[in-house]
This record gives C-alpha cells, sequence and structure tokens, in this order.
C-alpha cells in the first residue's frame, strides 16, 4: 500500500498546504518544558504561555491541565499533565510528556518496513482540520518545524473539545426511587498526520474521573499502488480475485515519562494472579506483588497486569497514589526485537526518544527499545506502550478507509479516597460501602 511512498506524501501534502495556506493564522509554538530530569517539585498548573496551554474543567468538577508543543518527528507532545478532581485542594501532576514513540508498519510479504515517525516525515505532514471535525472546541494553530519549501508551517492542526461518553456509573439506591447516575465527559485533545495514503489520527482523551486514554486511529485511503501481492498475503478488494490489497502490521509505540505528585522518582510494580482450582470448590486466587526495581521488557498475560507507583504523595486515606496501565486489544508483532514485548520500563535518558530507528545520540548508543533494556536501577522509570494491530484489507475499506483503533489506557489506582465523582449524598460511605459514615 505505500510504493513510492514520500513521494505521494510529499506531493498530496503540497496540494492541500497551497490549498489552504489562506486559512493559516499566526502563532508560532513555543518551546515548551522539556522533559525534566529527577525532581521533587510540587505539583502547579502547567507552566507555559497561554497559546500552548491546555485547561479544561469537565461538568463533573474535575480540571485538567497540560502544555503542548509539536516536535518535529513526534508531532504532538503534550508536557506537564495535572489532575485535579473536585475536593482536592491543588493539581495533582501526573506526567511530564506523553507522546508517540514510532508507528512500525512492516508488510506481510517482505518487501516494504516503514518507521513512520523517524523516516517518513510524520510531522511535516500535519493535517489542517475543519470547525466540523472538532465540534464545540477550539482548533489551534501549529508551526510544523523544518516545513518542505513552499508549504506553509502554520497548520490550523490540532483540535481541543469536550466529548460525552456515556454512564459514569449508575447506582441503585436504598429506596427503590432513588438512583445515583452521572454521565461522563472527557477533555479530547487530537491531530491528524498524513502518511503516504494513510492519516493517523492521534487522540488523548482525559476523562473527569481522572483516566486517560491514548489511541491512535488510521484511516485514509488504501494505495492503489500497492495492489496485487500475488503470493497469498493479500486481500481481494476488487470484482471476483482482483485488486489484493497487501496486508500488514501497524505497531504503534507511546512514550511515557511519568511524574507523580511532581517526582520523576516513581516505582514500577508487576501483579500476577494465579487461579487454583479445588474440585467442586470454588477455586482460589492468589495476586502476588513484584517490585520491578530493574529496567524491564514485560509481557502481557492473562491475571498480569503493572503500576506506575508515587515515591512521595498519597490519598486522604494514606495510600500510595499510582497509575495502571490498562492495554487495548493488541496482535504481538515477532518479526522485530523491538516488537516482541508489550511494555518496557527503561532508565530516563535523554537520547532514547523513539522506540525503532531512534536518531544517533553517540555512535555507541542502540537504536531501538529493547536493547536499553541493560540491567539499570531505575530510580527515573519511562513507559514505552506496543500495541499492534494486523491490518488484512477488506471490502469495506474503500473508499475513504473507516478509522480503526488501537492504543490502551491508564488508569487512577488509589489517587483519591473516593470515587472523584461521588455524589454528595455518599461523601460518608468512604470505606463502608453499605452505607455507614
Amino acid at each position: 500500500m505505500r510504493a513510492n511512498r514520500i513521494r505521494h506524501a510529499r506531493s498530496r501534502t503540497a496540494v492541500l498546504g497551497l490549498a489552504v495556506a489562506a486559512l493559516a493564522a499566526g502563532l508560532t509554538t513555543g518551546a515548551g518544558p522539556a522533559a525534566a530530569q529527577p525532581r521533587t517539585a510540587a505539583a502547579a498548573a502547567a507552566d507555559c504561555s497561554a497559546a500552548y496551554r491546555i485547561e479544561q474543567k469537565l461538568a463533573g468538577g474535575t480540571t485538567w491541565r497540560m502544555c503542548w508543543r509539536y516536535d518535529g518527528m513526534a508531532g504532538l507532545v503534550l508536557d506537564d499533565i495535572t489532575y485535579q478532581p473536585k475536593g482536592e485542594p491543588k493539581p495533582i501532576k501526573v506526567l511530564d510528556s506523553a507522546r508517540l514513540g514510532q508507528i512500525h508498519v512492516p508488510y506481510d510479504d517482505g518487501k516494504a518496513e516503514y518507521d513512520d515517525l523517524t523516516g517518513q516525515d510524520f510531522a511535516k505532514d500535519l493535517m489542517n482540520l475543519a470547525p466540523g471535525e472538532c465540534p464545540g472546541g477550539t482548533i489551534k494553530t501549529v508551526k510544523v518545524p523544518d516545513q518542505y519549501p513552499g508549504i506553509d508551517p502554520n497548520v490550523k492542526g490540532l483540535c481541543t473539545t469536550t466529548r460525552a461518553r456515556g454512564h459514569a456509573y449508575r447506582m441503585q439506591g436504598d429506596s427503590a426511587n432513588k438512583v445515583y447516575q452521572a454521565q461522563g465527559k472527557d477533555l479530547l485533545v487530537y491531530t491528524v498526520n498524513q502518511v503516504g495514503w494513510y492519516e493517523y489520527m492521534t487522540e488523548y482523551r482525559f476523562q473527569d474521573d481522572g483516566t486517560i486514554n491514548m489511541n491512535v486511529g488510521a484511516t485514509g485511503t488504501l494505495s492503489p499502488i500497492d495492489y496485487d501481492a500475488g503470493d497469498g498475503r493479500g486481500w481481494p478488494i476488487g470484482k471476483g480475485a482482483k485488486a489484493q490489497a497487501t496486508s500488514h502490521s501497524h505497531n504503534v509505540f507511546w512514550r511515557l515519562d511519568f511524574a507523580l505528585d511532581g517526582s520523576t522518582k516513581n516505582r514500577v510494580e508487576q501483579y500476577d494472579s494465579t487461579v487454583t482450582p479445588r474440585g467442586n470448590q470454588t477455586p482460589t486466587t492468589k495476586t502476588v506483588r513484584t517490585k520491578v526495581t530493574k529496567e524491564l521488557a514485560g509481557d502481557a498475560k492473562t491475571y498480569r497486569w503493572w503500576r506506575m507507583v508515587s515515591a512521595t504523595g498519597k490519598n486522604k486515606d494514606g495510600h500510595a497514589r499510582s497509575y495502571e496501565f490498562v492495554p487495548g486489544p493488541t496482535t504481538r508483532y515477532p518479526g522485530r526485537s523491538f516488537t516482541k514485548h508489550d511494555i518496557y520500563f527503561t532508565q530516563y535518558d535523554k537520547c532514547e526518544l523513539f522506540a525503532s530507528n531512534n536518531p544517533k545520540c553517540d555512535r555507541a548508543h542502540p537504536k531501538d527499545v529493547d536493547k536499553w533494556v541493560g540491567g539499570q536501577t531505575l530510580t527515573h522509570p519511562v513507559a514505552w506502550v506496543n500495541v499492534g494491530f494486523h491490518h488484512i484489507a477488506r471490502d469495506e475499506d474503500q473508499q475513504p478507509m473507516p478509522v480503526h483503533w488501537q492504543g490502551f489506557s491508564i488508569a487512577p489506582r488509589d489517587v483519591t479516597a473516593m470515587n472523584p465523582l461521588t455524589p454528595a449524598a455518599l461523601a460518608g460511605q468512604n470505606g463502608n460501602y453499605t452505607g455507614g459514615s
């Protein structure tokens, strides 16, 4: 689907860029805060100029704050992300930085393989968004670094808006006539980048309950150039057996630099549960915690999960604040060493920005994330999350191609002492769900 891919990406971008040049505003990106060295500063609102600050108070009383900037390879980067639910006197720092770490695309016939962020000018091909694509929100102007000659670098390319999520909770009260329910709301931040014939939607959803969802949606068009694989690795999308689109994988990495409660000195913990059958009796389940003190290449499996734990902050119940990694559906790609694992925890290194084909920082530094797991002690852990999707084309992929999503979430675990959306009538039921105070 991507023969002569760079040429097509550039020509399509040039046409679009010239068509919308008159729409582009004159804002320029600020540098934004860089990924920080370990520190223990108190959590605070995002420290950036107004043009690059995102702040949204949602209907449930939760406020999200962050800075945005635009990287010449990674595209959208969100820095200094804080979460302040109702009842909390100050913002709670969650992440120093959230960004894409790579989109790796190998084709099933073995004839092509791409690193879209570091090898395909992903960031340059930021798309202008029409007002209808950001309903009820704001489209911010982004200055694309090192833009193609003759193309306006100012792109109306960043949408911030809110969206309904459906039920945040529902509970039947003691009285049959009393129902506690609330409809959830999210802050949505997204961009669209074109690579060849694909258009990638990089989306962050910040929920009013403290959850952060990170997704990449692939849409656009099936390239007319790479049809007819002719080797059983494609799916016919034309009349009869005609026009076989080559199957391929999208292996998307995210890079998360946590700073819970303002400190990057976080702890990683792995949890594994074992279920033991007992004949006709109910099986028992035992859960074991393992403290991850050294760099790790982790493999997801049933009854296994990880969390990032604050080294300094506790909630009002005295429990350490943490964020749990909640994986989405994935197809792990075994063809490359760096895609053989679902999550990596590495010690912070300013050179390590992309999970594969990482630009060289020095001659000796490895280029892929799996080579960075070298036994270092984790004092400032960085998380790399890998989510794979095997795309076998179908008739419905034309034309245009529906969005197929892949991603994961990080969910608050003990960040607050109760559900941050708890109604006032139930606020006294902390630790006693039967109704006592």
